[in-house]
């Protein structure tokens, strides 16, 4: 159950930034959101890499970002990475995609609402708004399947490369740190956390870091860690 819409007036300007691969698109939800007084777009792209960018130079109060755009950070990879530049950001996901195991992975990577791009013209506002306070919105065409309870997934689900990853997160160390120490690519470091974050449901890098303290993930590491970085290569 959704509670009542928040007045536009308590909360001032929400601030937007929009991310969407079609120009026309991008035109048509731009106009939607700026019809309404307290709403404002400060930027508009095309992919999800650039949209991160927007949001590291703005800080706007809510991300609308489209689920299936070309380029290599994916939409679902982004909506993690956007706590870590910018921690008020929410962000809405606005999509085709009505199905609801799609809306509850972008939900469990940290987006706040999903909203089906049939409908935008009902529900965006509204979703923007909610989410722009920390309320939650989820397409009520799927809200009720979204909201059926999923099995829990915890460290056994993570693959020997994701558990390297967290091991390394929980010690501290940077995207760029734990590159060099795999011997990896940044954005493959990077993709790793996304999947890790999937499945703990810990959007959050401090989520993460508690979460592997919690459950023990250093003490439970049969081998030592990374002082030999030609071990265990594989991606």
């Amino acid at each position: 159950m959704f509670l009542p819409a928040h007045s536009p007036d308590a909360l001032g300007t929400i601030t937007i930034v929009l991310a969407d691969d079609h120009r026309m698109v991008r035109s048509a939800l731009r106009l939607l959101l700026e019809t309404q007084v307290d709403l404002e777009v400060v930027a508009d792209v095309g992919d999800a890499a650039a949209a991160l960018q927007r949001v590291r130079e703005e800080a706007p109060t809510v991300l609308v970002l489209d689920l299936n755009m070309p380029g290599e950070l994916t939409a679902l990879q982004c909506i993690p990475l956007v706590g870590d530049v910018a921690p008020e950001t929410a962000v809405v996901v606005l999509t085709m995609q009505s199905d609801p195991a799609f809306a509850r992975r972008a939900l469990r990577l940290g987006a706040l609402a999903y909203v089906l791009k049939e409908c935008a013209n009902e529900d965006l506002v509204e979703a923007v708004r909610r989410a722009a306070v920390g309320d939650s919105y989820v397409a009520p065409q799927i809200a009720e399947a979204v909201a059926v309870p999923q099995p829990p997934r915890g460290v056994n689900e993570l693959t020997p490369r994701e558990l390297d990853v967290l091991e390394l997160l929980a010690l501290g160390h940077t995207n760029g740190e734990v590159a060099e120490r795999l011997i990896l690519s940044v954005r493959t470091v990077e993709s790793h956390r996304a999947h890790i974050r999937a499945k703990l449901g810990r959007p959050r890098r401090a989520e993460l870091v508690s979460y592997a303290r919690d459950h023990h993930v250093l003490e439970a590491r049969a081998r030592p860690a990374f002082h030999e970085p030609w071990i265990d290569l594989r991606v």
